[in-house]
């Protein structure tokens, strides 16, 4: 098995929260539907001896599955995003619903976060400095931080969600951003961080038509929307501190076990796979929803490819030959030199968490290290 990340065994971060823990977030939270300025959005100290606690047993059954890789299960975060976005300053959350919005296999759907930015970007103070400290101590194994890629705060509304006056030229948007990001980058670094997971939906939506007609319907090209991100995205990555590992997770969206999007990767392989500075990628390919393998074909040389093959929205357990051939299907298209496993998403990308139980939860990361360790002896 493999000594530096991404390893053979690996997985996207979130974890379920165990039950008061949950609970006590709900109560804290109470209305997750309402808009959320960074003005009022506090970290939530109360809960800092449960989330301890609780981090401590994540960090336990991680390693007792055999995982290289821990994360601290976002357990100090609302969800995979808002609590970033918000520790910047001048920034909010509101929530709407419509046919961009999440959904089931029964087209049920439910409410869709969106960034809004009401005056110029400021990043005061370190964001994720401290948790990930915590997380170090706990664990001997490699500890990784996942943040929300720099893209995502202006796909979820593009132009209209960032104020005019204070940005009339999104040059200087995206230069505002990206500073803020390298000072977290650089600060955590610093703390002793060398495994950096940047979550990205903005690229895999676009592989969604609907989503690629509502951006048309504003005026924007799709595809040079896509070539913009990439372009972010390498601005960026440019600044990788010597020793890192930084992966980028592609998701199709993921709450309470419904998704917002659909469609393979071909759309942007071309552009992402093959331009993008990434020493890995972590991909979703646990339904039919994300395609064929044909697009592995762009991945370069140098970049390993972290297939998302088990689901992290239900409960039903992968079976170890299914494992096995979709890998060989697979290898069609890729070597398996450049191939590591895992679920395809977290589990609980916000606090309530996808409908499986933790024993669920931790018979999934098992059965990922078990055929890892099968497959790449």
């Amino acid at each position: 098995m493999r000594k530096k990340p991404p390893f053979r065994a690996d997985h996207v971060g979130s974890l379920l929260r165990p039950p008061a823990l949950k609970q006590a977030r709900a109560e804290i939270e109470g209305d997750l539907q309402r808009t959320v300025h960074s003005s009022d959005h506090k970290p939530a100290t109360k809960l800092r001896p449960l989330e301890d606690a609780a981090i401590l047993d994540a960090v336990a059954l991680q390693e007792r599955v055999g995982l290289q890789s821990i994360t601290d299960g976002d357990f100090r975060r609302r969800s995979w995003y808002q609590d970033f976005i918000l520790a910047l300053d001048n920034t909010a959350v509101r929530f709407e619903i419509g046919p961009l919005s999440f959904a089931d296999d029964k087209g049920n759907r439910a409410t869709t976060p969106q960034i809004c930015i009401e005056r110029k970007l400021r990043r005061k103070r370190p964001i994720m400095v401290d948790s990930f400290a915590f997380l170090r101590k706990a664990t001997k194994q490699t500890p990784k931080v996942t943040m929300p890629a720099p893209t995502e705060v202006h796909f979820f509304g593009g132009r209209n969600v960032i104020d005019r006056s204070a940005y009339p030229d999104l040059d200087e948007f995206w230069s505002d951003l990206l500073t803020a990001y390298r000072e977290e980058i650089a600060d955590l670094a610093a703390a002793g961080c060398s495994y950096f997971q940047f979550d990205n939906c903005s690229l895999a939506l676009l592989c969604d038509p609907k989503f690629r007609e509502a951006f048309a319907r504003e005026g924007e090209d799709p595809r040079a929307l896509a070539g913009r991100y990439v372009d972010v995205l390498n601005s960026l990555f440019d600044a990788k501190p010597d020793g890192c590992t930084f992966a980028m997770h592609l998701c199709r969206g993921n709450k309470s076990g419904q998704w917002l999007g659909t469609g393979g990767y071909d759309y942007i392989a071309d552009l992402v796979f093959e331009r993008v500075k990434l020493d890995a990628l972590f991909l979703e390919y646990d339904s039919p929803r994300a395609g064929d393998f044909r697009p592995l074909r762009h991945v370069p040389k140098g970049c390993d490819v972290v297939l998302g093959l088990v689901s992290s929205k239900t409960p039903q357990l992968e079976t170890h030959e299914d494992l096995k051939k979709r890998l060989g299907e697979a290898e069609k298209y890729i070597s398996l030199d450049q191939v590591c496993l895992s679920p395809q998403c977290g589990f609980a990308s916000s606090f309530p968490g996808n409908p499986l139980t933790i024993a669920d939860q931790e018979a999934k990361l098992r059965r990922v290290v078990d055929v890892a360790e099968s497959v790449w002896r």
